[in-house]
């Protein structure tokens, strides 16, 4: 479990078992989202240090925190982290990237606030921000210290955090770095000149404020103890795997691995300078459009260590201009959310967009716009493009140049020059998006009359008199054992009136059980609802009902309706079968999909699932229960479509 400045991250054994619905649903969560076959992450917005620190305050939740070592458990295989995990290759790549430069994260954008300042005050003449330190008063030299301490030492920062994400030590992997740092390899020689070290030439570099070189030696570091630690006894491993790892690494950072890394930095970033000094008009509209794209996906965090690299090579980037045509859209395109949520009086989605406009206009951070709002509803992206487009050309008029780095919100403009020409761009940018949001909306036609459905049954259920206490069960999209889940419980009409009954018919050819009879503590119990159990002698699930498919698993093992009357169905096919993946399994629906009674939903195949000594029992449950009177499972020694099963009656 890791958390970077907006979401919490974990890595789960069985992702399918989270019950992300359920954590979407809660107003803290802006939003969840599954990264690789292993990872979620629950954005929680600026205050996630917060419930960090709760969370490892649990029992048994700390060993699990920031991939200590020694604090894993035991018998825990990935003992060193991931390179052994279940990502693929490229997976893991950005991954491994991602989860480097997150802790860092908070230094940087603390840095790149004092360097805001320094800049607004070389706007107004009081010094000049560029000038050697020599030539600058002793005040502005300390506070010059306040931010290059971050950048200077950036290198053991990276170090660290990338050893420690392979599973290497983190403290070795900060000082193989922090040893091209020191005043005695400084007083080597400058940076370009060669010296003999144990008779071999040495090319001397600057290392300070590099990225690469730490993280290609923190990778040479991970292969060493690993090799180290199959060689040595483990009685003295303490002893000897960090003292053979340093007099291994150090020299071979020095001599290849650094300037390796330092040749990798300098080709990516002059392969970028090359497109910009073809055409920074080009790369401006590029880099704004190409955003949008990488964020999701963590992709983006390359092009921060190559804005690093430019900084330090050629004294300026041209990157984070045009990306803030990016942001600016984003923040825009929430901004315009909010508006619509207050005339709306939505007030889940006035909580979310007002959380990331604020997060972005004023941190210049947009995961809480981007999770919260833009990857939860079709047309964003079409009223974003637009803003990133029309940002972007602008930004490539001006031909945009950073002399710092900077998180892109509203404090950071002076950081841009022209800052005047930015402040076109990124103001082009964010009213581009948020008059199509007013124009247009952000939802399609179907997403908006959910949340309008949401909003009146919540009124509803407000203003309506609670009811005798009932079976209860929880909300569609609690915990499923074999990893099943639901979708969010959302009544579209009433309950049922007093007295009134609804029978439901057998979605599956069978004999029809007590759900006591089912060899799974939390269906036997009745946790996910009351209902049935049917051992099956089909092999086609079909809808009992008229009904709205609110959720179908792609591994085929579970589907949830919601009948025209508004109860909810959740079938869950066997017990483990998510374990299958999808074989034996065939949907034939899909999400908000209307069916009519009768239709097939998923045909499954029970000899290949009795092959891998499964139960094919099959739970159908009431998930909205507390909605209802009493619900009724019927048995039945052969159950068919005609065959009633559950009776629901309505509240007293």
């Amino acid at each position: 479990m890791t958390h970077c400045a907006t979401r919490l991250r974990f890595q789960v054994r069985d992702q399918s078992a989270v019950d992300q619905q359920t954590i979407d649903s809660d107003p803290s969560v802006l939003g969840v989202v599954p990264q690789g076959s292993t990872g979620m992450q629950v954005v929680m917005g600026g205050s996630v240090a917060n419930y960090y620190q709760e969370m490892l305050k649990l029992d048994g939740m700390s060993r699990f925190a920031g991939g200590e070592d020694d604090a894993k458990p035991a018998a825990a295989k990935k003992e060193y982290g991931g390179v052994r995990g279940k990502f693929s290759g490229v997976d893991y790549a950005f991954e491994f990237l991602s989860d480097t430069f997150r802790p860092i994260l908070w230094a940087l954008l603390g840095a790149s606030l004092i360097i805001t300042l320094l800049v607004l005050a070389d706007t107004f003449g009081l010094q000049d921000f560029r000038a050697p330190m020599d030539e600058q008063p002793d005040t502005y030299v300390f506070l010059h210290s306040m931010w290059r301490s971050v950048f200077y030492f950036l290198p053991i920062m990276v170090g660290a955090t990338a050893a420690r994400k392979l599973g290497a030590n983190e403290w070795i992997g900060a000082a193989i770095p922090a040893a091209l740092l020191t005043p005695e390899f400084l007083a080597l020689g400058s940076a370009g000149d060669t010296v003999t070290v144990f008779g071999l030439p040495m090319v001397l570099n600057d290392y300070s404020g590099q990225v690469f070189p730490p993280l290609i030696a923190a990778i040479g570091l991970y292969w060493v103890e690993k090799g180290l630690k199959k060689i040595i006894p483990e009685a003295v491993q303490m002893v000897f795997v960090p003292f053979f790892s340093l007099l291994i690494m150090i020299p071979a950072t020095a001599f290849l691995l650094g300037p390796f890394g330092i040749g990798v930095g300098n080709g990516i970033s002059s392969l970028l300078e090359a497109v910009n000094n073809f055409s920074p008009f080009i790369l401006s509209i590029v880099i704004p459009l190409l955003y949008p794209f990488l964020v999701p996906l963590g992709l983006h965090w390359p092009l921060n260590a190559i804005m690093i690299q430019n900084l330090n090579t050629l004294g300026y980037d041209f990157i984070q201009g045009p990306m803030g045509a990016w942001n600016f859209a984003c923040f825009g395109l929430v901004t315009g959310v909010f508006l619509i949520a207050l005339k709306e009086k939505n007030r889940a989605m006035r909580q979310v967009s007002l959380g990331g406009m604020l997060a972005g206009l004023l941190g210049g951070i947009s995961e809480p716009s981007l999770y919260g709002v833009l990857l939860r509803f079709k047309k964003t992206y079409f009223r974003l493009l637009p803003g990133c487009l029309v940002g972007g050309i602008v930004m490539g008029i001006f031909d945009i140049k950073a002399y710092a780095f900077v998180f892109t919100s509203l404090l950071t403009i002076p950081a841009m020059d022209p800052w005047l020409g930015y402040t076109v761009g990124i103001a082009a940018a964010f009213f581009t998006s948020m008059l199509l949001v007013l124009f247009f909306d952000y939802r399609s036609d179907a997403e908006r009359d959910e949340a309008k459905a949401q909003m009146a049954a919540a009124e509803q259920a407000n203003n309506t008199p609670a009811a005798p206490a009932a079976p209860v069960a929880p909300a569609a999209g609690a915990a499923v054992a074999g990893g099943a889940a639901a979708a969010t419980a959302v009544a579209t009409k009433p309950r049922l009136a007093a007295g009134q009954v609804v029978e439901i018919t057998s979605p599956l050819e069978g004999r029809a059980v007590p759900l006591s009879e089912v060899p799974d503590p939390i269906f036997a119990a009745g946790k996910l609802g009351p209902g049935i159990a049917i051992e099956p002698t089909g092999n086609t699930v079909v809808a009992p009902a008229d009904a709205t498919v609110i959720l179908v698993q792609k591994s085929g093992h579970a589907v949830a309706l919601r009948l025209d009357s508004g109860i909810e169905l959740l079938i869950h096919i066997g017990l483990d079968t998510v374990q299958l993946g999808g074989e034996g399994f065939e949907v034939h629906v899909e999400r908000k999909q209307q069916v009519k009674a009768g239709d097939p939903l998923i045909t499954f195949d029970p000899e290949f699932i009795r092959s891998k000594n499964l139960p094919l029992i099959t739970p159908v449950v009431v998930s909205n229960a507390n909605k209802f009177g009493e619900i009724l499972g019927i048995e039945a020694a052969q159950a068919d479509a005609t065959t009633t099963v559950i009776k629901v009656n309505g509240a007293e």
